[in-house]
């Protein structure tokens, strides 16, 4: 089976998954390819993948293990028809647990036919200079693996006349999941001092709970930990001053600095 279409479905506040399925879509090297981004609270549309010769690619991060449950809500929207996906996880160097298989089984319940699989590494959320956890990931190197990995898909779909000649995806994780361990109610705060106004906090939030006014406020209890409210401030205004946060960081920085490389799943 040829694939003419490759839509790229993903969840990516600070832009490491995009990047990486984006390479993975140029291995593929379709007619054509159309993104859907669930990033922001407007992505819930409806959507249908109506052909067995297109191919979705879903990407999500990991966090403490997990799929962030708002990509499940946000996937729920989604119709595949039984198109076939490729799933990626994007994790921050420690582990990605039972999210590979959590990933899977939203595609499959919003009607995907899951092929192939990867686990690639992307700069962890509580990444700082002083407390580095896996710095500039994903690198040239990996985006070159995200590639061969695309490569590697179109070589297994072309080999197959119908989809039902490709075998049943098989990714490491465990069910019943791991437990969501606690999370502190506890956002970025802003450094009034230095910060300039310009919303681009409040731009990227995956929740909306971000408001600029005379001062920048944040609904904590909505906030997922995604940082990239952090990561895209231009003055440095916007920063994590929480000690939970910053004991998690340090733990991290210190126990996971060996570099990890993708793992990917055919």
């Amino acid at each position: 089976m040829k694939l003419t279409v490759v839509k790229l479905i993903y969840f990516s506040p600070t832009g490491t998954t995009r990047s990486v399925i984006e390479s993975i879509a140029r291995g593929i090297d379709p007619d054509s390819i159309a993104a859907l981004d669930l990033t922001l609270p407007e992505a819930g549309i409806q959507v249908e993948v109506c052909s067995h010769n297109d191919l979705a690619i879903i990407g999500a991060p990991v966090y403490a293990g997990r799929i962030p449950p708002v990509v499940r809500k946000r996937m729920g929207k989604i119709s595949a028809n039984g198109a076939a996906c490729v799933l990626l996880v994007m994790y921050g160097n420690r582990e990605y647990e039972d999210a590979l298989l959590e990933l899977k089984d939203y595609a499959i319940k919003a009607n995907f036919r899951p092929v192939a699989g990867g686990a690639f590494v992307g700069e962890h959320s509580y990444h700082t200079d002083n407390m580095p956890i896996a710095p500039g990931r994903p690198d040239a190197d990996d985006l070159k693996k995200a590639k061969a990995f695309g490569q590697a898909i179109r070589q297994k779909t072309n080999d197959a006349k119908v989809l039902d000649d490709i075998s049943a995806l098989t990714v490491p994780g465990t069910f019943p999941y791991k437990k969501r361990g606690p999370s502190p109610l506890t956002a970025p705060v802003t450094h009034e001092q230095i910060c300039i106004k310009c919303a681009e906090c409040a731009g990227v939030c995956p929740k909306a709970v971000i408001t600029i006014d005379d001062t920048v406020m944040t609904e904590a209890s909505g906030c997922i930990h995604c940082t990239a409210c952090v990561k895209i401030c231009p003055t440095g205004a916007r920063v994590w001053d929480d000690a939970w946060i910053k004991n998690i960081a340090e733990w991290l920085s210190t126990n996971y600095y060996e570099r990890k490389e993708p793992e990917i799943y055919l």
